[in-house]
């Protein structure tokens, strides 16, 4: 099932938006949504190639895209466009023109009414307003194809990377695209990824575009997440470790901004009760492990010399695969047992733990625990390569941590 671990990476998305083109026009409006980085301005350029001269691109992010009447120009290129057979107009980084929703729903609306051969294709990095304008504006009007972070699987096919040296590598600089070519310069590594990608999609997809009272509060929140990535912590135990004071609610609130633009993701615990779900801690998960390398301070131990901080990375590394191929995992916990990840979507219902370093059976007394209360689950460990085997003699199935980050499940 190793294909599932693809369907947001951008091969999937860039297949998936070239089969949509050739259904004809004008069809649904196409948002391509995700993080920043990962791709969506070059999938975009690429339709633009495949597609040649019926292709319309403009960046709604570009100087003169403040221009009174830019759009109404861009929109009246693409008519003229059309009259030649189709026009695919394509607008990256939508969210910068105001009222993005409601313009496009009326030329949707007039393109449908006298049948103009016009798709529209559009992207930005945040999905926090590409939700609200497209829910608000454009019901039963539109598609998303969600980017996500790149699995390392999709790196190691663009890069021709060593899958196994790109695994290990991935767990303390992540999959960002763009910083492969930085990495023989850690510094420079770092610089990148805090400056290219951490400060604008806190400081632009968030702090620009949704009313953030206390943004600095926001920033240590982030940082409190890439300090402590796969804990449980209570947000009143959040609260009081900021120096930026904070309300229960503000802080809950701007965990959800953080998820929202692919930073940060909260877990639930696993319950079949909804309210006890929302009463219990969540656990923190980091969505690309660039973030934790990038947030590293000179000062700290190598990664590799740090087996508890080591573990903690790769079971953070774990569950953010899961979550960026579109699956829900939930942690769960009753004293004394935990379970590291609880997943209950289309690859199946599963208790997993992530092990590393020397394993046990005696280390799976939670996973037999969630098993004798939840008995649709299937157990796994996720494990060193080499104790698999031995995890499989004593009965507990058993896999690479090194394969599920490469494949799923």
């Amino acid at each position: 099932m190793a294909d599932k671990l693809l369907d947001y990476s951008y091969d999937s998305v860039l297949l998936a938006l070239r089969q949509r083109l050739t259904e004809g026009a004008p069809g649904y409006l196409q948002i391509i949504k995700g993080p920043r980085q990962v791709g969506k301005t070059t999938l975009l350029l690429e339709i633009e190639k495949q597609f040649g001269e019926c292709v319309l691109y403009a960046a709604a992010d570009s100087p003169e895209a403040a221009i009174p009447g830019w759009w109404e120009t861009i929109w009246a290129n693409a008519e003229i466009l059309s009259q030649k057979g189709r026009a695919i107009l394509i607008i990256d980084e939508i969210q910068y023109l105001s009222e993005w929703g409601r313009r496009l729903k009326a030329q949707i609306d007039k393109s449908s009414r006298l049948k103009k051969a016009i798709s529209i294709v559009v992207s930005g990095s945040s999905s926090l307003l590409l939700g609200k304008g497209s829910r608000e504006a454009m019901t039963g009007r539109f598609e998303v194809l969600r980017m996500s972070h790149w699995p390392v699987r999709t790196l190691c096919a663009h890069f021709g990377l060593d899958p196994a040296t790109a695994v290990a590598e991935s767990i303390e600089t992540g999959t960002f695209p763009g910083a492969v070519k930085l990495l023989e310069d850690r510094r420079r590594w770092q610089a990148y990824i805090r400056d290219s990608i951490i400060e604008p999609s806190i400081g632009k997809d968030i702090l620009l575009l949704e009313s953030v009272k206390k943004p600095a509060l926001l920033r240590q929140l982030f940082a409190v997440a890439a300090n402590h990535p796969a804990e449980i912590i209570a947000i009143h135990k959040i609260c009081a470790g900021l120096l930026e004071k904070g309300s229960i609610e503000t802080v809950a609130n701007y965990l959800h901004l953080l998820q929202e633009a692919s930073l940060v993701a909260a877990l639930p615990k696993y319950t079949p009760e909804v309210t006890r779900q929302r009463a219990s801690p969540p656990k923190l998960v980091v969505l690309n492990q660039a973030y934790l390398g990038a947030m590293q301070p000179a000062s700290q131990p190598l990664l590799k010399d740090d087996l508890a901080r080591f573990g903690r990375w790769v079971e953070n590394a774990c569950i953010a695969a899961a979550w960026n191929a579109g699956q829900a995992p939930y942690y769960w916990r009753e004293e004394p047992y935990e379970v590291d990840m609880v997943l209950d979507g289309d690859w199946g219902k599963w208790a997993i733990e992530v092990k590393t370093g020397q394993t046990t059976v005696s280390d799976c007394k939670g996973l037999f625990a969630f098993m004798q209360r939840h008995s649709g689950f299937r157990p796994l460990v996720l494990c060193d390569r080499d104790r698999t085997g031995a995890m499989k003699s004593a009965g507990v199935n058993a896999m690479a941590w090194q394969d599920f980050l490469l494949d799923g499940l």
